[in-house]
């Protein structure tokens, strides 16, 4: 399991991969070790199993030390399989590195300033991708968050897209936090317009002091009010959420963490928080987050947690 999550936290690392190769080869111990990994963390319900032809193919229980000859050919099925695990993992964020123009890495936070004066700090494990030209300003947030002060330019807006919810402004500042259930914005100056479904017309204004989720499935729209000094408060190392499920804070905790975590059931990770945790402690966020559930942190390896109400 430890050598699964290295291979998904450092995909295409050809130094991992070759030292991970090395060992899967080493013995038939190793390889059926890795492969009830791969059919544990498929359970889990969280990697394709992309896979499962290259387990079929392989007798583990049968194994016997290969001669020669076909010792070749079951190093370069072991390095094969592996490869295809590689690829399943990488894909997306190979996907997000291509498209990016600034990215950050587990834990890190970077001020950028665009060519028209906007300063953006982006959160950890963030990626934006920016277009600016001559009429117009548009930056599509990847994955991650964001904290954007945009300069004021009457002759070009300004757009944000995160996860198909536009918000428009002409010069403001506001937070953007992007999950795969969610958008959530967080207006601290001016006033921002936000379409869940730009092309359908149903903008949203936001007044400072104002925050809205949209729900990425039915593009609903729930607003509330926030304190300014909690807005972007992981600039703080802190995490402010309002009444958003716990499936969307572990997305938001995994950025600031350098193991793997999974939530083991819907119903835990379908519950809706609303609290104020500590980005510099994510095991001590994790375990404020899911125990007033009646939920545990497990932690079953320096790569691994996995959260559950058992």
């Amino acid at each position: 399991m430890d050598w699964f999550l290295r291979l998904r936290e450092e995909p295409r690392h050809a130094a991992v991969e070759a030292e991970f190769a090395h060992w899967l080869q080493q013995s038939a111990a190793h390889a059926e070790a890795w492969q009830k990994a791969c059919r544990t963390w498929d359970v889990l319900g969280d990697v394709t199993p992309v896979h499962t032809a290259s387990w079929q193919s392989h007798n583990i229980a049968a194994f016997s030390p290969p001669p020669s000859r076909r010792r070749g050919r079951w190093m370069a099925a072991s390095v094969a399989l592996a490869a295809c695990l590689v690829l399943a993992l990488a894909g997306p964020a190979l996907l997000i590195r291509l498209q990016a123009d600034y990215m950050t890495a587990t834990a890190e936070t970077r001020r950028v300033t665009l060519e028209d004066g906007t300063v953006v700090d982006m959160g950890a494990d963030s990626a934006i991708k920016v277009e600016i030209a001559g009429s117009s300003r548009h930056v599509t947030l990847l994955q991650g968050g964001a904290f954007f002060d945009v300069a004021h330019d009457a002759a070009r807006p300004f757009t944000v897209d995160a996860g198909g919810v536009e918000v428009a402004v002409l010069g403001t500042a506001f937070d953007v936090q992007l999950s795969s259930e969610e958008t959530t914005v967080e207006l601290a100056r001016g006033i921002v317009s936000l379409s869940p479904e730009p092309a359908a017309g149903r903008a949203v204004e936001l007044a400072p002091g104002e925050m809205a989720v949209v729900d990425h499935d039915s593009g609903a729209v729930v607003k509330g009010m926030i304190a300014v000094e909690d807005i972007a408060s992981w600039r703080n190392g802190r995490l402010f959420v309002n009444d958003v499920t716990i499936a969307s804070v572990v997305e938001q905790l995994q950025r600031y963490h350098p193991a793997w975590i999974k939530v083991a059931n819907r119903k835990l990770a379908s519950r809706r928080v609303t609290g104020l945790y500590d980005l510099g402690n994510p095991d001590r966020a994790l375990h404020a987050l899911v125990e007033p559930y009646g939920g545990k942190v497990h932690a079953l390896s320096p790569y691994l947690r996995v959260l559950a109400d058992f």
